[in-house]
């Protein structure tokens, strides 16, 4: 059995809600020793092509990726999210999507038609989010908060512009209790379930593996079987998030129900107390199309 940490396929840049540029994330990358690295910024690929440049620099393989906001697949479960000491489940779930060899050109343009109002989507739901902030009593101009993305525009990025405010003292404050999941400045949108987008994935010769399966709370053998039963190729068992009692129970469900596993330190900053890299997954149990050369 190989273990490695060569490999990180969950991370941000600016292009998303990310603090680093594409060049200043492989930099980093690279001094973490990662060799194999797919950037999955929120809703968007406009990293893709500055991605390829960066990786060969540093002699690193780069999988084009995305992370994809989805509809929630199942309830929670109260006594799981108790478990995992959790308040409450995310209002979403996230897929994160990799397209290892060159994509099928017709079905990735479709992929593509299909990902740009979802991406572009992100702009007006963000205004509703600062009218019901400034709605509260806090007052933020609109063009600060969507000119700290260069891509994508997301919460995070209100969350800073609100303690760059002092309407909070930190981003954390902001999510708990404001913005994030079920506070009362937050928006939600109509979302794709993840069968329908890994079909699109699919299409494309893409594969798709759930993110952050810890933050969903529901039973990991019930998770796993909706996976299997949804066409999705894997779950991100190896997250840092996760326990070291989550990570050994997805990868055995895993590979129980034939699924492949993902890895990835869902990096975004320093300054969260995230490092890139050092995350170690069991080679043979990655997909095969990303764990092959």
């Amino acid at each position: 059995m190989m273990w490695s940490s060569s490999f990180d396929l969950h991370c941000h840049t600016t292009h998303s809600d990310g603090a680093l540029s594409v060049e200043e994330l492989a930099d980093a990358m690279a001094m973490q020793q990662v060799r194999v690295w797919s950037i999955t910024d929120h809703d968007t690929i406009a990293s893709w092509d500055e991605a390829k440049v960066a990786a060969k620099k540093h002699n690193m393989r780069f999988i084009p990726g995305v992370e994809l906001t989805c509809d929630v697949g199942l309830p929670s479960d109260e006594d799981v999210l108790k478990t995992k000491g959790l308040s409450r489940a995310a209002s979403s779930w996230h897929l994160l999507a990799y397209f290892p060899y060159d994509p099928i050109p017709e079905g990735l343009e479709k992929f593509c038609e299909w990902l740009s109002p979802l991406r572009d989507d992100r702009v007006p739901r963000m205004l509703e989010m600062i009218d019901k902030v400034n709605g509260f009593g806090m007052p933020l101009n609109p063009d600060d908060v969507l000119s700290r993305a260069e891509g994508s525009v997301g919460r995070p990025h209100l969350a800073e512009a609100m303690v760059d405010a002092g309407h909070v003292e930190s981003v954390n404050e902001a999510f708990e209790k404001w913005i994030g999941d079920g506070r009362p400045c937050n928006v939600e949108r109509p979302k794709p379930s993840i069968a329908d987008v890994t079909a699109l994935v699919h299409a494309a010769g893409g594969i798709t593996s759930l993110a952050h399966p810890r933050y969903y709370g529901v039973d990991y053998e019930t998770l796993i079987q909706h996976l299997k039963a949804s066409g999705v190729d894997a779950v991100e068992a190896f997250h840092r998030s996760h326990t070291d009692d989550d990570r050994h129970r997805l990868w055995n469900l895993a590979k129980h129900y034939g699924l492949g596993v993902t890895v990835g330190s869902d990096f975004h900053s320093f300054e969260r107390g995230h490092r890139p890299g050092n995350m170690p997954v069991v080679v043979k149990n990655l997909p095969e199309l990303i764990a092959s050369e």
